[in-house]
């Protein structure tokens, strides 16, 4: 598309929200006479009639109603391109607000924050942990991270930033002990070990059926999974903990996996935040830097 014809696009969108081709004209800087050749080349262009014109009246007809409103979109696209790229070299400042479930952020993205923030001393940061799903709108939160397949609103943006997965384990001594579960099944005649979200245990989930299971004994229940995970280590009893809190230990031999053929599917770990026109440079860099340091395998992974 020629420059002229954005330019005669933009008069046409300008006369409409003015009202007037005097005030447009005004408004641009140019002559009336100059907005009405630009009115007037566009309707030849198109083959229509945009505008209804009396010495005191200015009224758009059916094609002009069509084209005003799609011009205005294109329009705003436009700006907004020009916005978020001249945001791109703008200093992020000021305070970022994040929500993250305390088990993967206080092991995983603590440390993220505390170079991010080296990285830009302009910003600040304030951290809540928790597993509630907060309204970040309402609380005033700019990135929460999100485990699960459960759906942000509509007022929210999601980026998936890497997976967890949910093994079943439990310590060497333990199965020394006890024996070896070779079927969900089997738990039933096992100690396990549950976490607790809003005063309730959390179902097990595993791929050989759609319905959660409350599977095994309910030895010990707790809020805490760091918790739960050093009483698995201890021999207590079986848990079924995220990857992100259980590899170290497997690696190190301190836990052994089992159940490995009904592990469940694994779940998106996301980073979401409110839509907004305009993204903040503190927020857009916090997501491309969690990103970035994760990339295709996340540091529990490694």
């Amino acid at each position: 598309m020629a420059l002229g014809n954005i330019n005669d696009i933009a008069t046409f969108v300008s006369v409409v929200k003015a009202g007037s081709f005097t005030v447009a004209a005004r408004q641009l800087g140019v002559t009336r006479s100059a907005v009405g050749k630009s009115i007037a080349r566009l309707e030849d262009r198109l083959n229509v009639r945009l505008l209804n014109r009396t010495p005191r009246s200015l009224s758009l007809t059916d094609d002009g109603q069509l084209y005003f409103i799609r011009c205005s979109e294109l329009l705003g696209e436009l700006e907004e391109i020009e916005v978020a790229m001249a945001a791109r070299s703008e200093k992020p400042t000021g305070i970022l607000r994040l929500s993250l479930p305390p088990a993967i952020g206080h092991k995983y993205l603590t440390p993220l924050i505390d170079v991010f923030l080296k990285t830009w001393p302009t910003v600040d940061a304030e951290v809540s942990f928790t597993d509630r799903y907060v309204d970040l709108i309402d609380e005033g939160i700019d990135v929460a991270m999100r485990i699960g397949d459960r759906q942000p609103d509509s007022r929210l943006i999601a980026r998936q930033v890497a997976q967890q997965c949910l093994p079943t384990s439990a310590s060497p001594a333990y199965l020394a002990a006890h024996g070896t579960p070779a079927t969900v099944a089997e738990l039933a005649d096992h100690p396990c070990l549950f976490f607790m979200s809003a005063g309730r245990a959390q179902a097990w989930q595993f791929n050989d059926s759609a319905t959660p299971h409350h599977a095994g004994k309910r030895r010990l229940q707790m809020d805490s999974a760091e918790a739960l995970l050093a009483a698995a280590v201890n021999g207590v009893g079986v848990i079924h903990l995220p990857d992100y809190l259980v590899n170290d230990e497997i690696r190190a031999g301190r836990l052994v996996r089992v159940l490995d053929a009904f592990d469940p599917p694994p779940d998106p770990i996301r980073l979401v935040y409110p839509t907004r026109r305009h993204l903040s440079p503190k927020v857009r860099l916090f997501i491309d830097f969690v990103i970035e340091q994760w990339g295709q395998t996340p540091p529990w992974i490694r």
